[in-house]
């Protein structure tokens, strides 16, 4: 059932946003609310333009740590950011061929997704005969794919968008169609010819004969793309390694691919998403440019989901820096489903050009910090943007429930500072927050994404001195007695 039916639509219809509060404790006069201004009286800076417009133009100057440690090739780099695209996998399995593609990839740019990002046509398993060929190659299907990859793969170009492959490190892929294995170099050039840019490569494990482990696979593979590279003059193709979890790909991926698969696969059920919330908390730190926690394809669209739970997933993969690929029907589609996966702020985090991190939780909220929970993930997040910090507040409860936080726990925040409060899914401006600030009633399975800006510093006389009062003290050494 598509989460976004007629009866979730009319909930997006009546749903409303939560209540955004900035502190009243030892402020005078300090209270703001929804649509309110700051204390000189003046509107809040909006900033969501500058946001999209830079995120979309991009900073070429601004090299961060994982790209300034990259060697020289002199191979064209490719996946910087995070790819946004369409799979097949999720909404259709096995059940595609040419006109399904080539209808996915015009709704792509007709329902506006190409024009918000998503670039991508990839097409999962399923596409090719079972048997090689006579001469080794695989084959497309003569059935689904009567004219061929190549002609797909040029009318996906002419709308402006890339297309993408699937295969596997085994010798047969998931679904028992061939495999690259022992084909690497053959299939890498095979996929160039037929005009794809993209590739899957799935983890089907055969370490009792090969006697490589999952790295050794994909290195096999990673070779074959580079060399191919190197010899054709052509960027390489962008290597989405499909390792499920295993053998902690967040390690050591990066030097093979652009996005490594962190967990089992998802399905369309909110424990399937705060399972690999729960699991990718702890990794947070793998993603920059050029490498990506891959949290596998979104089920937005897809299932019992509810809008408030098809939010909060698409919110945390995009601010936590995950390929975005779309995985439902678009010809059913709602408004609510679209709205969702074109949210132009939102959207921005993920493509920030120069940002490449991931953000990060400062703290659990229903658990200690660092446990680990697949029910109750961590609740409060930050990291930083081009144009602030940004934070997210998910409501794991089956209820709704106020959210409040210290500033300062974010590491991105100074104190003794104020900040602007942009409420990222509403669009709207929402006062300045002075030390402390709560979010109101938000609902279950909610979230809320926020982006604070520096507004100068705060008000003079807020008691105590100190917004970090822990060894707080005045310029002669004296504690502040708390």
């Amino acid at each position: 059932m598509d989460p976004s039916t007629s009866a979730n639509t009319a909930k997006l219809a009546g749903t409303q946003p939560p209540d955004i509060v900035v502190p009243t404790t030892n402020i005078p006069d300090r209270r703001s609310r929804l649509g309110s201004t700051n204390r000189s009286g003046s509107k809040v800076m909006t900033v969501a333009a500058s946001l999209i417009v830079a995120a979309l133009l991009g900073t070429l100057a601004f090299i961060t740590r994982s790209e300034s440690h990259q060697p020289s090739t002199g191979i064209a780099r490719v996946g910087r950011l995070p790819a946004m695209g369409y799979n097949t996998w999720n909404a259709y399995y096995c059940d595609i061929d040419e006109e399904l593609i080539l209808r996915t990839a015009k709704l792509m740019k007709s329902l506006g997704l190409a024009d918000a990002g998503y670039t991508h046509v990839n097409i999962d398993d399923c596409y090719s005969e079972k048997q090689r060929s006579s001469s080794g190659d695989i084959v497309a299907n003569h059935e689904r794919f009567p004219s061929g990859m190549k002609n797909l793969t040029d009318q996906i170009h002419a709308l402006d968008l890339q297309a993408g492959i699937y295969s596997d490190s085994g010798w047969f892929t998931c679904q028992i169609y061939p495999g690259s294995y022992q084909n690497e170099e053959r299939d890498a050039k095979l996929f160039q010819d037929w005009g794809f840019d993209y590739l899957k490569y799935d983890n089907l494990p055969l370490d009792s004969i090969t006697r490589e482990n999952i790295m050794g696979r994909y290195e096999r593979m990673a070779n074959a793309i580079s060399d191919l590279a190197r010899t054709s003059g052509k960027p390489p193709l962008t290597l989405s390694m499909c390792l499920w979890g295993r053998e902690q790909g967040w390690v050591w991926a990066r030097k093979y691919g652009q996005s490594w698969r962190t967990t089992d696969d998802i399905n369309p059920s909110w424990g399937s998403i705060t399972s690999i919330l729960n699991q990718n908390s702890f990794i947070t730190w793998a993603s920059d440019f050029y490498g990506h926690n891959d949290m596998d394809i979104l089920e937005v669209g897809n299932g019992a989901l509810t809008y408030e739970e098809s939010k909060s997933h698409f919110t945390a993969w995009a601010l936590m820096k995950s390929p975005l690929l779309i995985g439902t029907d678009l010809a059913t589609a709602t408004e609510a489903t679209l709205e969702i996966l074109t949210s132009p702020e939102i959207i921005a985090i993920n493509q920030d050009p120069v940002v490449g991190a991931s953000i990060s939780p400062f703290r659990w909220g229903i658990n200690p910090d660092w446990v680990s929970n697949n029910t109750h993930p961590a609740q409060y997040w930050s990291g930083e943007s081009q144009n602030g910090t940004i934070f997210m507040l998910l409501n794991t409860l089956d209820e709704p429930t106020d959210m409040f936080f210290r500033l300062t726990e974010s590491p991105w925040i100074r104190a003794g500072r104020q900040y602007s409060v942009r409420d990222l899914w509403t669009h709207t401006d929402n006062g300045t927050a002075v030390r402390n600030l709560t979010v109101h009633a938000v609902p279950p399975h909610g979230v809320v994404a926020l982006l604070l800006q520096d507004a100068g510093d705060e008000p003079a006389g807020i008691w105590p001195p100190c917004a970090v009062t822990e060894w707080c003290m005045y310029e002669n050494g004296t504690h502040v007695e708390l």
